[in-house]
């Protein structure tokens, strides 16, 4: 059985850790608005398992106008349980609550090797790619779910 809940920060650690920030320490892992009351986190249950994760943070881009804007991080799904849509679930679920919060544009820095996913997804490409230290390339993506967001 399927389901996605909220959880709290530390229990994102479980996928990021392995998926984004294997061989680093566990406190990068830590994101900047983890604790913020307004930051939902996540988590994709197969059989009471965690297996993926999300975070959604109300974050302002200057780079857009929008004025009710939110920030994908963290978006991970455990390497045997990729490619079997969970990564399509979460990021529903993700803007399903975002919408339920009238954010107008969704955007987040995708790793380059994850474009082609978001773009099957609705999201754009967004300026050139950019280097995250010791992660590597990423692109700003973009998706408008409610008002124009131009930038």
């Amino acid at each position: 059985m399927t389901t996605i809940q909220e959880i709290s920060p530390n229990e994102t650690f479980t996928v990021r850790h392995p998926v984004l920030r294997s061989g680093k320490p566990i406190e990068s892992c830590q994101f900047d608005g983890d604790n913020l009351l307004s930051t939902k986190h996540f988590g994709l249950f197969v059989d009471k398992k965690i297996v993926g994760i999300v975070s959604v943070f109300k974050n302002i881009n200057t780079i857009f106008i929008a004025a009710n804007q939110y920030q994908i991080r963290g978006m991970a799904v455990l390497q045997e349980h990729q490619r079997k849509g969970y990564g399509e679930l979460l990021m529903a679920h993700s803007e399903k609550h975002i919408a339920t919060q009238k954010g107008t544009l969704i955007w987040f820095n995708a790793r380059e090797s994850a474009v082609a996913f978001y773009e099957k997804l609705g999201y754009n490409k967004i300026g050139n790619p950019f280097a995250i230290a010791d992660i590597g390339l990423h692109y700003i993506m973009k998706k408008e779910i409610g008002e124009s967001a131009y930038e």
